[in-house]
């Protein structure tokens, strides 16, 4: 008889590697304190409150040991590259050396978005986990969009309906979300702006998973102070 299959796993893979510019800040904007601790530590204690979750990977510049691991479900890989595309690809490289399988399924995620909860990392996993391709957390555009022209002003109006704003995580199966990176490898990941632009790329249509307006990317200056408010409002 054959061995059945065993069941696909989850991991979570933190790209943690970009310099944070525009946050305005001296060091790496995930490792700026909110809430009195570095943002990536509110990143990493959702994820490690998720059981389904088997390892939590997180991917930093060579050279970077600003953070330790918080405990063994959490593996630190210094092979970051020049771009987010770049240590996703490498990171992925690194889950299946550490014995992760390419059935496995891998949810990617923002280390500054700090925000994630482990009600919305579930609400993936549920969604996803019977899908053939996988999906992305993502909000409904509300606001009206704007065409800028040449000389800055707005040019048209764009129709919002059936737009929506990508969040992360993004959860796709591992050998399938590096096989899509792979094919632009070459092209130094041009035009690559998330793994599910990647999946695209390579013909499938990721499933949209409504998240939270909570759950906000930490860019500027100005979302430090938001995202301090918020952590602070949930008893952080």
């Amino acid at each position: 008889m054959k061995a059945t299959p065993p069941s696909p796993r989850c991991y979570a893979l933190l790209p943690c590697a970009g310099s944070g510019s525009r946050a305005g800040a001296a060091r790496p904007k995930q490792y700026q304190p909110v809430a009195g601790v570095p943002m990536v530590r509110h990143t990493l204690a959702a994820f490690t409150a998720v059981p389904r979750m088997a390892r939590v990977l997180v991917v930093v510049a060579p050279g970077d040991e600003a953070l330790q691991p918080p405990d063994a479900a959490v593996s630190i890989v210094p092979c970051g590259g020049a771009t987010r595309a770049e240590s996703v690809f490498n990171g992925l490289n690194a889950l299946l050396a550490q014995g992760a399988a390419a059935h496995d399924w891998v949810l990617v995620h923002d280390a500054a978005r700090c925000l994630i909860t482990p009600a919305l990392i579930g609400a993936l996993i549920d969604a996803c986990l019977p899908d053939a391709v996988g999906g992305l957390l993502a909000l409904p555009l509300a606001d009206t969009l704007k065409q800028e022209g040449a000389d800055g002003r707005a040019a048209a109006t764009i129709d919002r309906a059936g737009k929506w704003l990508a969040q992360t995580p993004q959860m796709f199966r591992i050998g399938l979300l590096r096989d899509a990176l792979a094919a632009h490898a070459a092209g130094g990941f041009a035009g690559i702006t998330d793994e599910a632009s990647a999946v695209q790329a390579a013909g499938h249509r990721p499933l949209l998973v409504r998240g939270s307006a909570q759950n906000l990317k930490v860019t500027y200056p100005e979302d430090l102070v938001m995202a301090e408010i918020i952590l602070r409002n949930r008893g952080v």
